[in-house]
């Protein structure tokens, strides 16, 4: 090769090689700058663990308050675990600028640089913060129980003894040991005629007819059994059973007089199915505090507690595993008569995880096992009227006993003749009390007050009694609600927002009364200002079933929130989201209180975050 060839040669890869060079360069620079510029629109992670004080902030007023002061705002300032400002960053800012002059005028001398700077943290675009959501009725142990083998997920009775078979498939036991379930529902069965089953039923099944199974309706008040549970009970009872049962009923069939299996209310006591032991009932609660945080349940107002259950969730709060507020109220029924004499309120405080100053009472049964008591015999059964548990004589006794020792009262009340003789109680209260609020500052609740005579929609909010009713149980039972009650009857029930209207403080706390219903606080949101089933029907159409009587989204926000606080005697510290409360919040994904949305679009919300006491319990920001 020449000397000019080589120089040639060489020159043309010192070209090629700054070329090269030039080239990586700049793939370099435009790497960079797609890695900057996602990286600045990129969202950080999510944040669950907040400092000891921060500020909350949305994008526009997007925090919905329940204040009437200020419903909606910018930003919520934190320190501790109490909210201490709310309104614009700028207004949070300030409020903490002169917390912290003051803090350094006091202990540090005046000196600035001991100023500590406020974290602000921002939710997402198009989410929103509510207060923590509150569930009014509830059953925190049976729910955690009911999710071992939830029979509500089966449509017909074909399907849940296909779903029991696989149960006791997966789950070996010895033969002697009880199986137990809930959730069925005769009237959801697409291949029966809705009358109840029987252990006959059961017994259908090779696998089963030997085993002793014990399985709850989805309203907990008919328990249906296999023909070996119902010998195990008959053998209980010394050989026989009893011809009738106060306050319940053992359903025989009408050619041979033998029970069926299915046992209601009062009458499931004679069942002898064995006790939870502690194990298993902490790990319900266990279950039950895991769903609830992650659908936005800061407290649980627990609806019938008894004193065992009560000493677990003070033994778990001692032991910081209850994460969620409990409001117990003690199970009249599952009191020994020792344990009547000695209870007392146990209220240290609104904002304590565990507290009782309520006593639950029962009057009747449910209106899906023809239970709930009626004045007039029903209208697809004119041989029954359902049953009440007490006489009224021994209910007016029994409300004026824990009444005289300073107990909340709330009582369970379904059918029009049971709201009367509860009504008919406070009323006789109310007319030997000192004052016109007597009864109304002790806030005692009907529990449900489902279907009432329109006079007596009245009469309670007159008289100050609290209606604490649970939307789904209008959805899920508006399909067959008219059919047992008439045209004329059904006009007083399910109707919330004449309660509401009616109600003296104009106060309607709304629960789930879950396990009975599911646990999403959502979904009573959506079915209290819908009317509609999560398919978008009911019985009169699209508009929803007596669509008159559906509450706002602000009437239902409040209903789950301030009016349960109230409920609790805790709307002090609990139930909005204003200075001086305890900072318990949810973040959700979407606006649910846009009205100009679909309230499809509320079943399709979720929680982001789930906050109590000011830190994150669930989720993330």
């Amino acid at each position: 090769m020449s000397t000019r060839e080589h120089d040639r040669g060489r020159q043309a890869e010192r070209t090629s090689g700054g070329r090269q060079v030039l080239w990586t360069l700049l793939a370099s620079a435009v790497a960079g700058l797609s890695t900057y510029y996602s990286a600045f629109s990129r969202r950080p992670a999510s944040v669950n663990t907040l400092p000891a004080s921060y500020g909350l902030c949305s994008e526009g007023n997007h925090i919905y308050t329940v204040d009437d002061a200020r419903p909606s705002v910018e930003c919520i300032l934190v320190d501790k675990h109490v909210i201490t400002a709310t309104g614009s960053l700028a207004e949070i800012q300030a409020h903490w600028d002169s917390y912290q002059n003051e803090l350094i005028r006091k202990f540090y001398g005046n000196e600035p640089a001991a100023k500590k700077p406020l974290p602000i943290h921002r939710i997402p675009v198009g989410s929103i913060v509510v207060p923590g959501l509150a569930d009014a009725h509830a059953h925190i142990i049976q729910y955690g129980f009911k999710m071992q083998l939830p029979l509500d997920q089966a449509r017909t009775l074909s399907g849940l003894l296909d779903l029991l078979e696989d149960y006791v498939q997966s789950h070996p036991s010895d033969p002697d040991s009880w199986i137990e379930g809930m959730g069925w529902d005769q009237t959801r069965w697409s291949d029966t005629d809705g009358a109840f089953p029987t252990a006959a039923d059961i017994a259908s099944r090779p696998s089963l007819a030997s085993l002793p199974i014990a399985l709850h309706r989805v309203d907990v008040h008919a328990l249906w059994l296999s023909p070996r549970a119902l010998a195990l009970t008959k053998a209980h009872l010394n050989g026989t059973f009893p011809e009738s049962v106060p306050g319940g009923e053992i359903i025989r069939h009408p050619a041979t007089g033998e029970p069926t299996g299915i046992f209601v209310d009062s009458a499931m006591s004679l069942v002898p199915i064995p006790k939870w032991s502690e194990m298993q009932m902490r790990e319900y609660v266990y279950r039950t505090m895991k769903d609830a945080l992650a659908v936005g349940l800061t407290s649980i107002h627990d609806a019938a507690t008894s004193v065992e259950e009560f000493e677990l969730f003070k033994q778990m709060d001692e032991e910081n595993e209850l994460p969620i507020r409990v409001y117990a109220m003690a199970d009249s029924d599952r009191l020994s008569p020792q344990q009547r004499k000695d209870i007392e309120v146990d209220d240290a405080s609104p904002a304590a995880r565990i507290r009782m100053r309520s006593v639950k009472l029962f009057t009747d049964g449910a209106l899906g096992s023809w239970g709930a008591a009626l004045l007039a015999p029903y209208s697809d059964k004119p041989d029954a009227r359902g049953i009440m548990r007490l006489s009224e004589d021994a209910l007016n006794e029994l409300i004026r006993e824990w009444w005289d020792r300073g107990w909340g009262v709330n009582v369970h009340a379904i059918g029009d003749r049971a709201n009367k003789a509860v009504l008919d109680a406070f009323e006789g209260i109310s007319h030997s009390a000192d004052s016109d609020d007597a009864v109304a500052e002790r806030r005692p609740r009907i529990e449900h007050a489902q279907i009432m005579r329109l006079e007596d929609l009245q009469r309670a909010g007159e008289l100050g009694v609290l209606t604490s009713v649970q939307p789904t149980h209008a959805t899920s039972d508006m399909w067959y609600a008219e059919t047992r009650l008439g045209s004329e009857r059904i006009k007083g029930a399910y109707a919330y927002q004449t309660l509401l209207k009616a109600s003296k403080g104009g106060v309607l706390p709304l629960g789930s009364d879950f396990p009975v219903e599911a646990i999403n606080p959502l979904l009573g949101f959506y079915a209290a200002i819908s009317r509609l089933d999560v398919e978008g029907k009911s019985p009169h159409g699209g508009d929803g079933w007596f669509s008159s009587e559906r509450l706002t989204r602000a009437q239902a926000l409040k209903g789950m929130t301030l009016d349960a606080a109230y409920a609790s005697f805790a709307e002090g510290t609990l139930g909005s989201l204003a200075p001086g409360k305890c900072a318990d919040m949810v973040i959700l994904d979407r606006d649910i209180m846009d009205d100009s949305k679909p309230f499809s679009d509320i079943l399709e919300a979720r929680v982001q975050a789930t906050i109590v006491d000011g830190r994150v319990a669930y989720g993330g920001i």
